[in-house]
Parts: structure tokens; sequence; C-alpha cells
């Protein structure tokens, strides 16, 4: 026999009450009647045995009463032969996620509610159990580990949401022991696939957490108006705020902080689901990445209310021309965001190539092994490579031989004798190239004539095309490398068009120089993504890149991550104490190579989800093992259900003792003292 609230049987000491009454009647005086003359009536008393007697069984009523009384409470169950059948095994599936930390029911936040619920299933599974807490450290525990690490539960940023964790982590067609789910139960777009994908062979209990209704607006995402962050100049920072929560939120304040000086505060209105985009605007003092902050003051959904971000001022666009003459030299020296370069192809300075980020080859007739294998790396790390054909025939099988490296297929030569003009067609506006390009046009626009040597198959994408729809720029992704190849189906010289005369020239050749320029990392990232991909300087790596390892640094905590770094690029594996949003430095050696920001998902922000109706709808039928339980009314929900599953209640049987009790007690005080009788005496 086992008992729910074991707790309850300290009250067998009220054993005692009882006892302590009989043992004071004991020592009460007795009244005897004696007569002083003959003719008073005769009194026939009890005898003390039968008396005697007749106080025990009361006594023991009572005894009986109170012992049955307190085991109602206990409530004892015999635990069923079945329970045996998985080894008293019991799976455990916490959520931890930061929407766990919106108070409950009864104000205290979700996750402690859970803690307790989860200590009182642990607590009367018995000593002999094991336990296995699934997203957490997935190890057979005992009852004593089991108890501690619930005890020590913290959310965690890193923790999916609830839908993600149960088909990760519960979905176990092998697996047959019980599987109890803790969780607030958040809508999610796979919420009904991972309900559907339980295996039928497994007893599943869904425990919902139930969170007060409450406002919760948040920081969906932040962008930039323009890709190039310049220092000293107006920032357009677009924030999207939106309202989370299942009650309207009034003149929430937010303000944006930058370093440590706040630079913007405002005020927004929102109902329930609602979104707004605010535009501030700010300046960069310096070329140091600046740290930023937007935070929104409201309770008690707080674990979302600071989003970090950072801002790294856009570094200089290394642009290299290879040709027999500087062309493009010009254009982008009149620009400061670009340093320009030049270099014949046999005067190759390699050290410029792998720093570059556009490499112009310009009617280059010769390329050696070296030149090639170069351009091919800076395309695979992410630059872009443009070029442009040359006109002689000299030149031509060196060209298919260095399109072909770069991923270009199906590019063939003309075979007119002589070059025949073609007018290039006006770009579309909407074409992601020309974006915020053009202005208002006018009605007759000036457009290049140029004379194509190349025909390129349809493998890459159009940017400017000929009259007859042919293509003149098109671009090439390489699917081994991360950079662009774009390619000019005309030389720029004068025998092949006037390209470089109109004012389509510099538009095209800055736009080409700018998308070659990819930012070293991003704003913000999530805790819940695996891994984050960087591009560092040389400084970043060091000498003796193989030596030390990179380091995420706050305040006194250190992680080391699991790390990979390909020439500059390096690609972290978030470590699972990396938990808290904020801001954590990149260290190596030492020393500081830069600050990410990292954000909780915002999937966690939206509060709203389903009730222990809307689980048992989403179950179905088809799911008769899965069993819902209403955890709003406490532990007790839970342990009613143990008991009913696991063995046979015997609290009833307790509660009828108890009331039988009573009546014995009752019967005895009324029956059990028969009357006095009186005689009389006759008088001798």
């Amino acid at each position: 026999m086992q008992f729910l609230y074991p707790g309850f049987l300290w009250g067998l000491l009220a054993v005692g009450i009882p006892i302590a009454i009989h043992l004071l009647q004991l020592r009460r005086p007795q009244r005897v009647l004696f007569t002083n003359t003959g003719f008073i009536r005769e009194v026939e008393l009890t005898t003390t045995r039968r008396r005697r007697l007749q106080e025990l069984l009361v006594l023991l009523a009572r005894v009986l009463g109170v012992i049955f009384l307190v085991l109602v409470f206990a409530q004892p169950f015999l635990p069923a032969q079945r329970a045996s059948e998985h080894g008293n095994n019991i799976d455990v599936l916490l959520d931890t996620s930061p929407s766990m930390q919106i108070p409950g029911t009864s104000q205290r936040p979700l996750l402690q509610e859970t803690a307790i619920v989860a200590t009182v299933l642990g607590k009367n599974a018995g000593l002999a159990s094991r336990f296995r807490l699934l997203g957490q450290s997935n190890r057979v525990l005992t009852q004593t580990a089991y108890l501690s690490q619930v005890a020590s539960v913290r959310t965690s940023g890193q923790q999916p949401n609830w839908a993600t964790t149960l088909a990760q982590n519960a979905v176990s067609k092998s697996a047959r022991e019980p599987l109890y789910v803790f969780s607030d139960f958040q809508r999610s777009a796979r919420s009904k696939e991972a309900l559907q994908a339980i295996p039928k062979n497994r007893e599943v209990v869904l425990l919902p957490q139930l969170a007060q209704p409450v406002a919760n607006v948040y920081v969906d995402s932040v962008w930039l108006e323009d890709a190039f962050v310049r220092t000293r100049t107006n920032i357009s920072l677009h924030i999207r705020l939106k309202n989370g929560g299942s009650v309207a939120s009034a003149d929430c304040p937010v303000k944006v902080r930058l370093g440590k000086q706040q630079v913007a505060a405002f005020s927004t209105t929102l109902a329930a689901g609602q979104a707004t985009t605010t535009v501030v605007q700010l300046q960069l003092p310096d070329q140091q990445l600046a740290l930023g902050q937007v935070v929104t003051e409201d309770r008690p959904a707080s674990f979302d209310n600071t989003f970090y971000f950072t801002l790294q001022p856009t570094a200089t666009i290394q642009v290299v021309e290879l040709g027999n003459e500087p062309v493009a030299k010009q254009a982008y020296e009149a620009e400061p965001l670009f340093a320009y370069s030049f270099a014949q192809p046999r005067q190759v300075n390699f050290s410029q190539l792998e720093r570059a980020n556009l490499v112009l080859v310009r009617e280059v007739t010769a390329v050696d092994a070296g030149l090639q294998q170069a351009l091919v790396t800076v395309v695979r790390r992410g630059g872009s490579v443009v070029l442009v054909p040359p006109g002689t025939d000299g030149g031509r099988e060196a060209t298919l031989q260095l399109l072909r490296a770069l991923g270009v297929a199906g590019a063939q030569w003309n075979t007119a004798p002589t070059p025949v003009l073609q007018e290039v067609a006006m770009p579309s506006p909407r074409n992601p190239f020309f974006r915020d390009v053009f202005g208002p046009q006018p009605r007759q626009a000036v457009l290049p004539q140029v004379a194509p040597v190349l025909s390129l198959g349809r493998s890459g994408t159009d940017i400017l095309r000929l009259r007859d729809g042919d293509s003149y720029l098109a671009e090439f992704r390489n699917s081994g490398g991360a950079g662009r190849t774009y390619v000019f189906t005309a030389p720029f010289s004068k025998a092949y068009g006037d390209f470089t005369a109109q004012g389509l020239y510099v538009p095209v050749l800055y736009r080409l120089a700018m998308l070659s320029y990819q930012a070293s990392q991003q704003p913000a990232y999530r805790l819940s993504v695996p891994t984050v991909a960087l591009d560092l300087t040389p400084e970043g790596i060091g000498k003796r890149p193989q030596e030390a390892a990179f380091r995420l640094v706050r305040d006194s905590l250190t992680l080391i991550p699991a790390q990979r770094l390909r020439g500059t690029s390096l690609q972290l594996g978030l470590p699972a104490g990396l938990s808290q949003p904020g801001f954590y430095e990149l260290r190596r050696q030492g020393k500081l190579v830069t600050t990410l920001a990292f954000n909780t998902d915002p999937q966690e922000s939206k509060l709203t989800a389903y009730s222990a109706a809307e689980l048992r709808q989403l179950v179905g039928p088809e799911h008769p093992n899965v069993q819902v339980l209403d955890a709003t009314a406490g532990p007790e929900t839970l342990l009613r259900y143990r008991a009913e599953q696991a063995g046979r209640p015997l609290w009833r049987y307790c509660l009828l003792a108890v009331l039988a009790c009573l009546l014995a007690e009752a019967l005895l005080l009324r029956f059990g003292r028969p009357q006095a009788v009186a005689r009389p005496v006759v008088a001798a």
C-alpha cells in the first residue's frame, strides 16, 4: 500500500487525544449509593468488569475513527501489477523556454508552478523509480537526483518551443515509459503535427500550465534602410514592435540606446496581436562597433523587454581591376566608400586578391593557373568576380576556361565576322539589382549600344538585356561558394559599344561593388539558432590560428563553443551555457575580436496558448493513450490520475470506516450502559 499524501500521516499523532480522554475518565471519582434506613429502594449497579469493557470499546471506536480520518487525507492505494512492466521508469519533459516566466494563476512564474507539480510526481513515484528529464540531461536519474535537478531548473533562451522539443525528444516508437509533459503549450504551426506524431503504444500525459492574460510588447526585428553604415551620417533604424499578449497595451514606453547614451524615446499603443513599425534616426560617432538596445517597459512579461543589436560601420570595399589599362579608376576613386587598385595580369599582388571584395577582369587574354585559382577563391569566400571578355581571338580559350572554373557553363563565342551594335533595353526598376538606383526617368532615356561577342546560357540571371532579348550582363552563383560571378557579353572597348560613356555605366559599377560586400556579422542573433557564421579579418584570426580557441565572454561567464575556422570564415556552435540574451564578447588569446548580440526567439514572445479543452481536440479520439489533465487545480489532479492509473484507491473505504466508527461510538454510548432497575424492598 502506498500513499498519495504521506505527509498527512503525521496526523496519526491525534490518536493520543481519545487515549488521554480515556485516562482522565478513569481518575474521575465514583459515587457509591448506600442506604441509611431499610426503607430506601435498592439500587442495582453494573459490575466493574462490564463497565471497563464498554469504555474500552468506545476508546477503540474513537482511535479507529481518528486513524481512518487521517488515511482519508493521505489517500492510500494499492499499486497495480502493470506498473512494473516498465520498471517504474518515468520520462518527464519540462518546458524551460522563456515564456515560462509569465505568472500563473497563483501569481508564481509558470516554471515554478511546474517544478512544484513535477516534484510531487517524483515523490509520489517512490524511491525505486528512475527518471529522465528530456531536453535537459537525458540521463537516468534516481529520485533524489531527479528532485534536485527539478529544483534547480531555470529558463533557457536556447530551449525551442514545446512542439519542437516534443518532436525531437519525446516521440520515440521504441520507448515504453510513461511520459509527462509540463508546458504552457504555446500555439505553434507544428503543434498539431507534433501531437499526431506521438506513438500509440506509449502513455503520454499533457499538463498545460495556465498563465494570466497579460500584454507583451516586444521587438520583433530591427533593420537598416541602407545596407551601408556610415559614421556621422543619419541612419534610419526601423524597429518593428508587436504585442504578443492577449491584452491590449496602452502607452508602452520604448527607449533606444546606443552605447551608454539614450538616442530616442517614444510610446506605443498596441492591441493584442497588433504590430507597428517605427523609424528612429541615429548616428555612429566613429568606426568602432556600436552596441545598441531597444528597451520596452511592460510588466509582468519582462523576459523580452530588451532587444540587443550591434551596428558595425561599413568597411572600405576593396576593388581590384585586372587589365591592360585602368578603365574603372575614375569611377571608383570618386567615391570614398571604395578602395581601388589596378594591376596587370602578370603583375598581380595575390595578397590584394585575398582581401578584395570585387575583382574586375577586363579583356584579359591570358589567365594562368595561379590567377585562375585565386579568382575561384574570391568567389568561394563570398566575393565577386566581374568578367569583361576580350575582343581579340587570342584570349577566347582562356576566357572559356576561366568561366568554367567559375561555374559558368554554356557560354559560346559569336561567329559574326564583324561586331553588330545593338541597343541595351531599359532595365526594370523592379529588378533587385537596381533597387533604389533610378529616380524619375525622362521619357526618352539614352541607352548604350553594344556589340556582344559572347552568348550565355540560361543558367544565370539577366541584369541587363539587349533589345532582342539576349543577355548583356548576367549574374551566376557558384554552388561551391557564397560569392557571385558577373559576365558582360561585350568588351568595354569603343569598337564594341559606348557603355562606358553612358549614364548607366557608373551606377552598374557601383552596384556590382556594393553587392560584393558582405557584413562580417549580423546586427543580432537568436539564441535558438544552432550555429553562427562570421567573416573575420586577418587581425582577428591572428598569426597562429591553430593554437588558441575562440571564447564567448559575458561578465564572469566564459564559454568555449564548438568552432570551425576555414580561411577567414568562422562557424560557431552555440554552447548550452549560452542561454540568456545579451552582449557576448568573442575573444581569442585574450584579445577582443568582436561583440555579438543574442536575443530570445520572437516565437516565445507570442503568449497565446492552448487550453486543456483545445489540446484534447487536437489529440482527437485516435490517440486514447494521450491524456490531458487540467493542471490549474495544482498537484491534486496529477496525483488523482496517478492513483487511478497506478493502482486501486482506498480512500473511499477509509471514509466509510470513519462513518462506521462514529456510528459504533454512538450506539455504545446510547445502548451500551443498561439502566438501573429499582425494586421495592419490604421491611422486615
